[in-house]
């Protein structure tokens, strides 16, 4: 279970993971071989997976991000979301409940290859019923 101070390593790594263990220990006023070993003890618990890099899609020419909820098969569920991790554009995705069975986030160029990649990707998919796309216009939290 994470403490106050795991909470706070967590919360500095999150706003930037490239922030260095000792600026952390710094700013929380301990050393830092005990943030390494927090950090380490936190990975290996699972509640760090992984560091990684948030990337602005506009700015290596992914103009087109849209958040595509589908519906599908139930029986189909579990088969239909691997197939979707499958397809490069796709960013994330995660079985749902509410209005979608299934949610991803899916980044191109244009919205001519998100319509190409639903048509042709994630509509030719075995279990699929129907796909909602919804295009992102601006992003105000990440």
């Amino acid at each position: 279970m994470a403490d106050k101070v795991d909470l706070a390593i967590l919360k500095f790594l999150q706003e930037d993971a490239s922030i260095p263990f000792t600026e952390i220990a710094r700013r929380l006023k301990i050393s830092e071989s005990t943030v390494r070993k927090r950090v380490e003890k936190l990975r290996r618990e699972g509640i760090i997976k992984r560091f990684t890099v948030l990337v602005e899609p506009s700015k290596i020419g992914l103009n087109t991000v849209a958040i595509v909820g589908v519906d599908v098969d139930p029986q189909k569920l579990l088969e239909v979301a691997q197939k979707l991790c499958e397809i490069p554009e796709t960013r994330y995705v995660a079985t749902s409940t509410g209005d979608h069975m299934i949610m991803t986030e899916i980044w191109t160029k244009d919205g001519r290859e998100l319509t190409r990649i639903i048509s042709e990707k994630i509509g030719t998919i075995e279990g699929v019923k129907k796909i909602c796309p919804a295009i992102v216009l601006e992003k105000l939290k990440n």
